[in-house]
């Protein structure tokens, strides 16, 4: 049987750290900063963990099982 090929598009978006959560930068941070307040601004810095459910199904995209 072949080896699973990885989602490119899962493995750009999340990372996987050494004690095996999945973690994602925050979304709506992309653009149209300038109407967000600054607490929303400093709230959506940095990553999160991700679901347990997403972050099975992004496992599986990476190859990770």
């Amino acid at each position: 049987m072949p080896k699973q090929k990885t989602h490119k598009g899962t493995a750009k978006r999340v990372k996987v750290t050494g004690r095996g959560k999945v973690v994602r930068k925050q979304s709506f941070r992309g653009h149209l900063m300038s109407g967000k307040s600054g607490d929303r601004k400093r709230q959506m810095r940095g990553t999160i963990v991700l679901p347990k459910a997403d972050a099975k199904r992004a496992r599986e995209a990476l190859g990770l099982g």
